[in-house]
């Protein structure tokens, strides 16, 4: 069963809440594996004294409440003494100088075995950004800018991210906040947000490839790159992909112009004997690259096959996808040579007027249309962390303004979910759902089957099926918070 199927994040919530509740944590596997993996991670902190506040910090993490900040959490963890364990708290995540690579390295060495405990390799390298809506100017970062969670341009703080994923999980393993040009030019603003000296302006396909290169010289398993059209369109960026030797399959823009199957650039002129030797490769009025969407449209109805690649909570999600060989004409002008074939995935639904989403993808010219739409299917997965991330494990709940913090937080908070995945890694599949359930194939089943993999929250499903089939359902409750009596003795039996 993969891991993100069968139970859920909040129902693990609740059962961590439970056995914290209880006895003392010795006593309890759960609570064992608990404090060995948080102690697994001390490793990477440098300080033994940062042990006790990395417990505290993730443990609030990981219990309910409405808020994930530092005060409510230290009313939780430490009931008795809110007071001292807010300053602990609030030092060890505003100020400590401990680093978020060496912790995150650390959560994907311990986390990545229980992703591919699932019976499947590593088979992407999701990049992407998160936004976090803000209403004042002092945190840094913020700024007027696309917010995706918000679906417009807002106040907010944007973060870039590389997670790894298979068809069961996916785990952030990097983290970086995008420092618009208006900051990285202001001095003062960074001095007051501790902005590190050496933090630049760079794009976020910039960041997003030093991600790449870090997880290279890791050792990280590699995966196929997958992207959404923010970064794909960038020629620079899949350019700079294969270099590195990476495959990708990435969204591109309707306006991306390529050469139609069988046709490339003009060659160099030939050579007048004076001056250079022309190398640039030409284009003119009547021998001219295409817009993707131009290509798409005059594809012939039988190049589209309906495609089936998971299932939803009602039905597979399904489409129809037309796949050909083309050469990407990004700034192709100022080459020597052309771009190499690659793919061109095209994804046109049944009854509309024109095509919805496009990718180009370097997987190897005899992959079957199915694996393609497979593979650029999977980004939908990010979806999902970002969700529970910040709904359940308080990712956007930090009210602090500066670098550190900033960074800190969301490195303690992927913490936390590492090892709800690790959780999931370890429950049978018969106790995620009573016994009723048998063990799931990771590659999509036949249409009109359940589905323990579909988003709990209906707009995760970034990739809907055609036309979505509503059903009444009631909202999921709030997590009911600690009894007085449990809270008690929770406190006396702290991490």
């Amino acid at each position: 069963m993969g891991i993100h199927d069968g139970i859920g994040i909040a129902k693990l919530l609740i059962r961590f809440h439970r056995r914290m509740g209880g006895m003392a944590l010795a006593t309890n596997a759960g609570e064992a594996r608990f404090v060995a993996y948080v102690e697994s991670l001390t490793q990477a902190l440098g300080h033994a004294d940062r042990a006790q506040p990395l417990k505290d910090y993730c443990t609030g993490l990981l219990m309910p409440g409405e808020r994930k900040s530092v005060e409510p959490m230290a009313s939780v963890v430490a009931p008795s003494r809110v007071s001292a364990e807010h300053q602990s708290l609030l030092h060890f995540v505003g100020q400590a100088r401990w680093s978020d690579e060496a912790v995150l390295d650390r959560v994907r060495e311990l986390v990545a075995p229980a992703i591919e405990a699932t019976g499947e390799a590593i088979k992407a390298w999701i990049v992407d950004d998160t936004g976090f809506a803000k209403k004042g100017v002092h945190s840094v970062g913020v700024a007027r800018q696309y917010c995706g969670r918000l679906g417009k341009t807002d106040n907010c703080q944007i973060a870039v991210t590389l997670s790894i994923a298979n068809h069961a999980a996916s785990l952030p393993i990097a983290w970086r906040l995008y420092l618009p040009q208006e900051w990285a030019d202001d001095e003062e603003r960074r001095k007051k947000a501790h902005v590190p000296e050496d933090v630049i302006f760079e794009t976020k396909p910039q960041i997003a490839l030093r991600q790449i290169k870090a997880a290279i010289e890791a050792g990280v398993r590699r995966g196929v790159v997958l992207a959404d059209a923010a970064y794909g369109t960038n020629g620079a960026f899949r350019a700079a992909l294969r270099q590195l030797g990476l495959t990708y399959a990435v969204g591109v823009q309707s306006n991306l112009t390529v050469w139609s199957p069988g046709t490339e650039p003009l060659a160099p002129k030939e050579w007048s004997g004076r001056g250079r030797r022309p190398t640039r490769l030409r284009r003119d009025a009547e021998h001219a690259p295409v817009g993707v969407k131009e290509l798409a449209k005059g594809l012939p109805a039988d190049a589209f096959r309906e495609v089936t690649w998971r299932e939803g909570s009602n039905a597979a999600l399904c489409s129809r996808f037309a796949a050909i060989r083309v050469r990407p004409a990004s700034e192709d002008f100022r080459r020597a040579q052309p771009h190499e074939v690659e793919w061109l995935l095209v994804e046109w639904p049944e009854g509309e007027g024109e095509p919805a989403k496009y990718w180009l993808s370097t997987l190897p010219p005899d992959t079957p249309l199915s694996v393609l739409v497979d593979i650029a299917k999977l980004r939908w997965r990010i979806e999902r962390d970002y969700e529970e991330l910040k709904s359940e494990l308080g990712l956007a709940h930090f009210e602090g303004r500066g670098w550190r913090g900033f960074h800190h937080h969301a490195t303690l908070c992927i913490a936390a979910y590492g090892f709800l995945i690790r959780e999931r890694a370890a429950i049978p599949p018969s106790d995620a759902e009573g016994g009723k359930k048998p063990r799931l194939p990771d590659r999509p089943r036949p249409r009109g089957s359940p589905d323990p993999a579909r988003a709990t929250r209906r707009q995760l499903d970034c990739d809907s099926q055609t036309k979505a089939q509503r059903r009444p359902r009631q909202n999921p409750s709030q997590m009911p918070m600690l009894p007085d009596n449990q809270t008690k003795t929770a406190a006396s039996s702290r991490l």
